[in-house]
């Protein structure tokens, strides 16, 4: 897996890019076949609640081009520290070229780096493997095909039991 292939800087969300990432975010999912369309408002719902626990913007030099979010989840078992991932954005007339893949490399080792647990995500099971993310019975969310429900172990066990996102997705 190499890196992005345009120069790009990682960092965490600033007040000032709000504006900025509701317009990426909104612009990367529109022609999305899975999307509801309403990714932008979810982010913003997530901010104003306090539930964006890690948001990362990338920039090339002169723009923001991609950003990612991370929010808490919770587990029947009862396990704790361990978040969702998503939505990740990128402009689209860039997609494809990495940014993505290393906004979510990025976020990985920051939420490590934080003590947390562990990474869910509903997406791609075929884009996703290649971060460590897999699919496990034993975590279960209630609605899509379950092979789209995947999960990373940061650190300790496995947990068991149905996952649910933060009120913001709801």
């Amino acid at each position: 897996m190499n890196g992005p292939e345009i120069p790009i800087t990682i960092r965490p969300e600033a007040p000032g890019d709000v504006d900025i990432i509701h317009a990426l975010t909104e612009a990367a999912f529109k022609e999305m076949p899975f999307s509801e369309g309403d990714e932008q408002h979810l982010v913003d719902r997530l901010r104003g609640d306090g539930d964006l626990t890690l948001s990362l913007v990338a920039e090339d030099g002169e723009r923001i081009v991609g950003h990612i979010a991370f929010s808490p989840v919770t587990i029947t078992d009862g396990a704790h520290d361990w978040f969702g991932l998503g939505p990740v954005s990128v402009w689209p007339e860039i997609q494809q070229r990495g940014i993505g893949g290393a906004l979510i490399k990025r976020g990985i080792a920051d939420l490590r780096q934080r003590g947390a647990k562990g990474i869910v995500l509903l997406g791609s099971n075929v884009y996703y493997p290649r971060f460590g993310f897999e699919h496990k019975p034993q975590l279960t969310y209630p609605g899509p095909p379950p092979e789209f429900f995947q999960s990373l172990l940061l650190d300790g066990e496995w947990p068991k039991g149905e996952v649910s996102y933060a009120p913001a997705f709801g």
